[in-house]
């Protein structure tokens, strides 16, 4: 095994029996135990700290990260409902609540008329009062109702259930970005840190459009997983 992969797997063999917050061997301490230099230790952190498993302090030390989120991307759930199988208390912040003119864009995917209006909601989803992701969704005319109902403390996907309009299907795309000055300040984080921005359409049983979404997940605290067969 490569030298720096003993050391990372030592790295994570303590996190494991650790808490968030509780602090490591130093970059010096691991050169002496592993007896490696100072920039095999460094390859061995690299990814820990990408990951947010573990953070480093200037001067101080290195640390234990926060747990991570893991979302499988087998199925489709709604934030709450990734959120409340994990045992996380969903809470979110309004951040735009309108009714407006689509985009092109937003119409063509939701197979509106050019010109259409469409019906914004963007919020900043959070789990055990952490912020998670900035959520931007888009849906058509016809769910104008949804203006009316608690997305503070409710979830969207259990309100367009309930009036028929059932999500069933998404298809869409997952790249990697940096944290813009506002979604820094909205998500905690530091301008250009690593973030997952997810786009997907949503449609109902029938194949009807009902909603365009494009969500801003903080990197350091989501894992996706995926299977393939």
């Amino acid at each position: 095994m490569p030298r720096h992969e003993a050391v990372e797997r030592h790295i994570r063999g303590r996190i494991a029996g650790l808490k968030p917050g509780d602090q490591i061997e130093s970059d010096a301490e691991l050169c002496e135990l592993f007896q490696v230099s100072r920039m095999t230790v460094r390859q061995a952190t690299q990814r820990l700290v990408a990951e947010g498993a573990i953070y480093r302090i200037s001067g101080v030390g290195t640390f234990v990260g926060e747990p991570q989120v893991h979302r499988q991307m087998g199925r489709l759930r709604s934030f709450t409902e990734e959120m409340a199988l994990r045992g996380m208390t969903v809470s979110s912040t309004v951040l735009t609540s309108e009714r407006r003119a689509g985009t092109q864009e937003e119409t063509t995917a939701l197979r509106l008329a050019r010109q259409s209006n469409v019906v914004q909601v963007r919020r900043l989803r959070l789990a055990d009062d952490q912020p998670m992701a900035i959520e931007n969704v888009v849906l058509p005319p016809s769910c104008a109702w949804l203006l009316r109902e608690d997305l503070a403390h409710g979830s969207l996907h259990q309100a367009l259930a309930e009036k028929g309009f059932a999500p069933s299907r998404a298809t869409g795309t997952q790249i990697a970005a940096i944290a813009t000055d506002d979604d820094a300040a909205l998500l905690d984080l530091p301008v250009g840190a690593p973030i997952f921005v997810e786009r997907r359409l949503v449609t109902t049983a029938d194949g009807t459009p009902v909603e365009l979404t494009e969500s801003r997940y903080a990197g350091s605290r989501f894992v996706f997983h995926i299977e393939l067969a």
